[in-house]
């Protein structure tokens, strides 16, 4: 699995993500052997939230990285109504107790919220001291935000990016580049299934041998600075997407999916879900 440098630490460009698990007690067994098989594959960063499943998501991860939390990255994300001095802190040792550990490798303001940046950044700078994570960053911040944030010490934002939802492309990509922020794309291969139906998208993928999937994890993973962060449950999706990060693709490949999926000609407000 190829890495890059994020918070200090290499990790792989292909992690897992967790939204919607733990909303079903009875999948929670299913959901941690997933977790456990990405984890063998060389997935081993990790991300979640308290927002997902109100905690139930974090639970079953505590599951799947019990027994090996020192060799899986772990990244997760508070409320920004609970993104005050105090409330950071409060919210950072109920994800630490349903995660079962005592650091996070990296902690995010899941969104931009009510309480002034500087706030925020003071509250999880005391955190890094305290060591409860080891650094942290934001999501769903365009460039105007991590630009009035202005703190060196973000370690990366996380956004919706993929062949349908191309708008950081216009000026928030390159920017990060040129900052060496790194990037972490959510849902890298869509929703619901309509963008893998694409006819192109299909037709470059029966070009390789791979899954449509594959093809828009491996159009990402052209970026530089660009990790993704699919989630997946199914142990052959598991397989397929860890495969992903070995794809290259040539021109011809890029220039029909650019044709298909066109770049942003403008700027475009930040795309969430």
């Amino acid at each position: 699995m190829r890495t890059l440098e994020l918070a200090g630490t290499r990790v792989p460009v292909i992690g897992q993500g967790t939204w919607q698990m733990g909303e079903d007690r009875s999948r929670h067994t299913e959901e941690v052997a997933a977790l456990r098989l990405g984890i063998e594959l060389g997935m081993t960063l990790i991300d979640t939230a308290e927002m997902y499943a109100e905690g139930g998501a974090e639970e079953v991860v505590r599951d799947a990285i019990a027994g090996q939390r020192d060799s899986v990255f772990l990244v997760s994300k508070v409320y920004p109504h609970n993104a005050s001095r105090q409330g950071i802190a409060q919210a950072c040792e109920r994800s630490l107790r349903r995660l079962g550990t005592d650091y996070i490798d990296l902690y995010l303001l899941h969104w931009r919220g009510q309480y002034p940046l500087e706030e925020t950044v003071d509250a999880f700078e005391r955190l890094r001291e305290a060591g409860k994570i080891g650094r942290w960053g934001v999501s769903n911040f365009d460039l105007d935000d991590l630009q009035e944030l202005d703190a060196p010490a973000c370690a990366t934002n996380q956004v919706l990016y993929n062949l349908e939802q191309r708008g950081i492309e216009f000026d928030l990509l390159p920017w990060s580049q040129q900052q060496r922020l790194p990037v972490m794309a959510y849902c890298p291969i869509g929703q619901g299934g309509k963008m893998l139906a694409n006819a192109t998208l299909k037709q470059v993928a029966a070009r390789h041998d791979m899954t449509p999937a594959q093809v828009a994890l491996a159009w990402i993973l052209r970026q530089d600075g660009v990790i993704a962060i699919p989630k997946a449950v199914r142990p052959e999706h598991i397989r397929l997407n860890a495969q992903a990060a070995r794809l290259q693709l040539d021109a011809g490949d890029l220039e029909a999916l650019d044709q298909a999926f066109h770049a942003p000609q403008r700027k475009q407000r930040l795309a969430m879900v």
